[in-house]
């Protein structure tokens, strides 16, 4: 592992990153506490901050392998994704929905840290690099069991939203 090609990484990129690691590690104290107390309220405020910022430098990335209008593609409808969702998020417990604001939270965060974080470290990309160095083979390594994991979990979640509650 090199930081140096993060290091060397347009500012934006850097940002982009840093807010991103901030978001995956603030995620499960703000998303999976038992007691929803002041901790967990700044650990949200934190979280929504840290996705806020990555979705909003996400969009000063360029698109790369598939510009599709001005240098814009579709990892930046992901971007416009994520802002829509903290908005329902927000939106919801604000109006006391708090198992639609959970379910909402929970959700960007597998989907938007989750599947993103591991497609950032497919060969040829600059995580990877930083990660791995000469042996890019081994985001393989993660990636796989990784979309597995997320899958299953994306699993039993529906299976569990769909299964009868008890009255």
């Amino acid at each position: 592992m090199t930081l140096d090609p993060l290091l060397h990484a347009p500012v934006t990129i850097q940002i982009h990153a840093l807010a991103a690691l901030a978001a995956l590690l603030l995620g499960p104290l703000a998303l999976y506490r038992r007691r929803r107390d002041r901790l967990h309220r700044v650990a949200g405020y934190g979280w929504v901050t840290a996705m806020a910022l990555t979705a909003a430098s996400g969009l000063f990335i360029p698109a790369g392998i598939l510009p599709i209008v001005a240098g814009f593609g579709p990892i930046h409808l992901l971007c416009l994704a994520v802002f829509v969702a903290l908005w329902q998020g927000i939106r919801a417990i604000r109006a006391g929905a708090q198992a639609r604001h959970a379910e909402t939270m929970r959700s960007l965060y597998w989907q938007a840290l989750g599947i993103a974080g591991l497609l950032t470290l497919l060969p040829g990309r600059l995580m990877n690099e930083t990660l791995f160095g000469a042996a890019p083979w081994l985001g393989w390594l993660v990636i796989v069991p990784g979309g597995l994991a997320l899958a299953g979990f994306a699993l039993r979640t529906r299976t569990r939203m769909a299964s009868p509650r008890p009255a």
